[in-house]
């Protein structure tokens, strides 16, 4: 209830500003207006097919780059040798801003799906690259010890040492990345786009419609939450001990 309770703050107080005059129209709509042109955008502009466009290149990008990225951090907390091999790359990768890439990308990829795929791949996976590694090469010292003492070889220590301990944070790693994901394909979407939410945020930028803009960037919000919520229920359930 207190959650809930900012939100209705918030809405009251961008209410008060709007419906009260402190702030011109043109700059800010509100609450009223927004959620009338939202309605309008979903029933005669079919915006939900920008929506499903946005929610794919999301969940597309990031599920490539965790597959990649998950298994390469797993190799590199566990194994010395390939972290000092990888580490300095992957360092010096994930300072690289992922809109720095879309000129090449468009040159190299078009301005198709690929593009945005990459993008998100990009501003993900470096990062999931090193947070996973550091969350099974932090793996207590004297649980590995114990079980080097009991028999296991280096392969069974990561299979059944490493991983169990590291799995929920590494499903919390995930879960925070997700939401970088969002911000990188609104990002690709704003340059050489034909459809998704910021190809519509864009468009209602050179009408100069805050509202359409607001409901946009509340949408982005909305979707982001539920994601996040399904991503923590789902953590919950598979790692109960860890909650």
């Amino acid at each position: 209830m207190l959650g809930a309770g900012f939100f209705v703050l918030f809405f009251v107080a961008w209410a008060a500003v709007t419906f009260g005059g402190m702030v011109d129209a043109m700059f800010l709509k509100d609450p009223l207006y927004t959620l009338r042109t939202g309605v309008s955008l979903f029933r005669e502009f079919g915006f939900v097919k920008d929506v499903g466009i946005t929610v794919f290149r999301v969940v597309g990008g990031f599920i490539l780059a965790a597959i990649v990225a998950v298994p390469l951090g797993i190799l590199m907390g566990a194994f010395k040798p390939i972290e000092a091999f990888f580490e300095p790359f992957v360092s010096f990768a994930r300072y690289l801003p992922a809109s720095a890439f879309i000129p090449l990308l468009i040159l190299w990829a078009g301005i198709g799906e690929k593009q945005k795929l990459a993008v998100i791949f990009i501003g993900s996976v470096f990062q999931v690259i090193l947070m996973v590694a550091i969350i099974v090469g932090s793996t207590r010292r004297d649980v590995i010890e114990a079980a080097y003492t009991l028999g296991a070889d280096s392969h069974a220590i990561v299979r059944r040492v490493m991983l169990p301990g590291a799995a929920p944070q590494i499903a919390e790693t995930l879960r925070l990345v997700l939401g970088w994901a969002w911000t990188y394909v609104i990002v690709a979407e704003l340059v050489g786009a034909e459809s998704g939410i910021g190809h519509m945020i864009m468009d209602s930028q050179r009408l100069l419609d805050t509202g359409q803009m607001i409901f946009g960037i509340l949408c982005i919000g909305v979707i982001g939450l539920i994601s996040d919520l399904i991503f923590k229920w789902a953590n919950q359930r598979l790692y109960p001990w860890a909650f």
